[in-house]
């Protein structure tokens, strides 16, 4: 393997573990109360989070915020356990994959602390700006968002 070659992928597996560190400080803050402004600032400025039917799509930055904003008033605990990463990175961009088991508590229609489980998968883009990789989108594609007690039997095929 040449110089050249090695510092090739020297710099490619610095980038990717930029990017897990980037999704462990996401995660990270999602725990901590979805603080708003910490999280936006993982995006890009017109960057988009998308959790699709059960969570909305949010568009830029102030977007991302707000929506954060609103987030920790329905869920009140969560533990964002994130698994099985797959990135790929090419230069100042990559994507990935990665799984979501998230136990938490959600205040329900009467405001009343639930127990429920939701599995997802995020498919994410990132862009280097300067020495730092942020979020260009965030998709949650949730399989299950279920009552713990009741299970998820009922929400999966």
């Amino acid at each position: 393997m040449s110089t050249e070659d090695l510092s090739q992928k020297v710099a490619m597996l610095i980038a990717i573990e930029d990017i897990k560190n980037l999704k462990a400080t996401y995660c990270t803050y999602c725990d901590s109360d979805y603080d708003p402004k910490e999280l936006s600032n993982l995006f890009v400025e017109d960057g988009v989070w998308d959790g699709g039917p059960e969570f909305g799509k949010h568009t830029g930055k102030q977007a991302i915020h707000d929506f954060f904003v609103s987030a920790s008033g329905s869920i009140v605990f969560a533990a964002h356990l994130v698994m099985n990463p797959i990135i790929n990175v090419n230069g100042n961009s990559g994507n990935g994959k990665w799984r979501l088991l998230m136990p938490c508590t959600v205040n329900d229609e009467n405001g009343t602390p639930e127990s429920r489980w939701l599995l997802s998968a995020y498919t994410e883009e990132y862009v280097k700006v300067g020495e730092k990789w942020l979020f260009k989108s965030l998709i949650v594609d949730s399989q299950f968002y279920a009552a713990h007690l009741d299970g998820w039997v009922t929400e999966t095929t």
